[in-house]
């Protein structure tokens, strides 16, 4: 039995975009530039600000190396089908949706201003994390019903 292939593409789609959007945060900070925020008109507020590092690492670099792994695991799990590898990924998820809750938490309340690239990842993140929740549903149900055959 496979996990639902409508799941597998979502998840695909969420880390990829989650990829590009945080690889785009790590570049423009390496180049010295903040990208351009005109919808929200907070980025230049959040991206410099003292929140932008963890134990001297940048965010957008961690998030970049997340979302890749989440998106080679899902690609690992297609061209082999062993489940192990969409399994790891959706139990990576909750991480990042974490991550997200906390970083939008700080833009709201502690920087007061919102970064149109933060919510484009906390919306992958959160995207991410209920395909997770399903994958998994989805792999119990199949297993649960092996069992009762």
């Amino acid at each position: 039995m496979k996990i639902s292939k409508t799941l597998i593409i979502i998840f695909l789609a969420a880390s990829f975009i989650g990829f590009l959007d945080a690889a785009y945060l790590t570049v423009q900070h390496y180049l010295g530039t903040v990208p351009p925020c005109a919808i929200t008109g907070g980025c230049a507020t959040v991206l410099t600000s003292g929140y932008q590092k963890i134990f001297g690492i940048q965010v957008a670099l961690l998030g970049a190396i997340y979302y890749l792994t989440l998106f080679l695991l899902a690609v690992a799990y297609l061209t082999s089908s062993r489940k192990i590898f969409i399994l790891l990924a959706a139990l990576a998820t909750p991480i990042g949706f974490i991550a997200s809750l906390w970083f939008v938490c700080l833009q709201l309340f502690v920087i007061k201003a919102i970064c149109f690239y933060c919510m484009i990842s906390a919306l992958t993140s959160t995207t991410l994390f209920a395909t997770g929740i399903m994958i998994i549903i989805n792999y119990r149900k199949q297993m649960l019903s092996k069992v009762k055959e």
